[in-house]
């Protein structure tokens, strides 16, 4: 049998997870600080949903089910193999949301501000930095089209990015409404403007060379094309937008630009950028990342999805969130060994001594992890193996409070 995990997912050490739990932990107390209540989704979700949720390229990354018992067997008997799948894994949490508030508006406050952590699913060539399964951590806020959302959106954000030791990056926002009327301006058909969004998101990794080859594959003009690129390349201010019939957009992105940098006090930057897209085609207004080159570009997007709760229940519903890249920051964060957490203590106690070893152990779980070990005859090796483990301190029960060091070097 197959030793390692499957392609494009990854087991995790002790180590490994003990940051990536505290990490969960500080991003998730950041929100939970700041009134966002947590709820968790099935990893599964009805393929129909999925397909049908303007999630851009992401639909054709979906893992598919197959149906199971009589029903595979009928589809198989029948030759339907066009249908033989009628569930996928969730490729991220927004589409899985829009159900959940769909399904349980009735009991939820308006607006609902959530939390949603967990993992999600895209079929992809695995590489450096993208894995098949991967978690994010988002935020929402549905049921108000205010802009004071993205204002609390952006903020939040970037404070639980700031919690977690990340402290240069640049927040970037666009409007997807901006966008169409700057694709129609440029004499694109009205109807094609998503698809054209869709070559735009991917200018980061074709360039814009490469964004007018698919506009041109697609069938649309070259001059079009061409206008459009210049537009995006070139010297594009909020206060130029009037030109091209964008002036509730501009005022929109004008009043978060200036509300959003008081808040960041300099710690951070907000900026206008016309370039921005977002993939998923569920987009209907504000769209933003934050971009960090110390850790190799996007750490976190999101944006205004006005229409997919409608989807479920027919009626328009407000909705906007944000959702950190947990991976990346974990990937960087580990390496670096830049992310704080308690120090662990080995406590070691005689045959017999356990119950007043845990009531003990108990009096030091606010400042530190504490594991319990039996001694043996040979306790030095066991303290090696405490050591080589990463224990900070050994401590013995007949001892309270004497502690030794581990693995600390002289001078230290």
């Amino acid at each position: 049998m197959k030793l390692t995990p499957t392609e494009g997912m990854r087991d995790y050490l002790p180590s490994e997870n003990s940051i990536r739990d505290s990490l969960m932990q500080t991003i998730r107390g950041i929100y939970r600080a700041n009134g966002f209540r947590a709820i968790e989704t099935p990893a599964v979700e009805c393929l129909e949903n999925l397909e049908n949720s303007d999630g851009g390229d992401n639909l054709k990354l979906i893992y598919r089910l197959e149906k199971r018992g009589q029903k595979l067997e009928k589809a198989i008997a029948a030759g339907d193999f066009a249908n033989l799948c009628d569930l996928g894994l969730r490729y991220d949490l927004t589409l899985p949301l829009s159900r959940y508030y769909a399904c349980h508006k009735n009991d939820l406050e308006t607006p609902f501000k959530t939390i949603q952590i967990g993992r999600v699913y895209r079929a992809e060539r695995p590489q450096k930095g993208r894995l098949r399964e991967f978690v994010q951590c988002d935020i929402d806020i549905l049921g108000s089209d205010s802009m004071d959302c993205e204002v609390e959106l952006i903020s939040v954000t970037a404070e639980a990015l700031l919690a977690v030791g990340i402290d240069e990056f640049k927040v970037r926002i666009n409007h997807r409404n901006l966008l169409r009327n700057l694709i129609i301006w440029c004499g694109f058909p009205a109807e094609a403007s998503d698809t054209v969004c869709v070559t735009v998101d991917k200018a980061d990794k074709i360039g814009f060379d490469g964004v007018k080859n698919e506009l041109c594959e697609k069938g649309f003009p070259e001059e079009a094309a061409d206008k459009l690129l210049s537009i995006l390349t070139g010297d594009l201010r909020l206060e130029t937008l009037a030109a091209y019939g964008c002036e509730a957009e501009a005022e929109v992105l004008s009043s978060i630009l200036e509300q959003t940098n008081a808040l960041a006090e300099g710690k951070y930057q907000v900026i206008f950028d016309a370039t921005l897209v977002r993939g998923q085609g569920y987009y209907t207004g504000t769209v933003f990342e934050i971009e960090c080159p110390a850790f190799g570009g996007t750490v976190a997007g999101g944006g205004r999805y006005d229409n997919l709760i409608g989807k479920f229940t027919g009626e328009s519903v407000p909705a906007v969130g944000f959702s950190i890249g947990f991976e990346r920051i974990f990937s960087v964060l580990c390496q670096r060994g830049e992310l704080g957490q308690k120090e662990r203590i080995a406590l070691f106690y005689d045959e017999g001594q356990i119950a007043d070893a845990i009531r003990y152990a108990r009096t030091l779980h606010e400042e530190y992890d504490v594991t319990l070990v039996k001694k043996k005859k040979k306790v030095g090796k066991q303290l090696a193996q405490a050591e080589a483990q990463g224990y900070r301190y050994a401590e013995f029960l007949e001892n309270p409070g004497q502690r030794k060091p581990l693995g600390v070097k002289e001078g230290e």
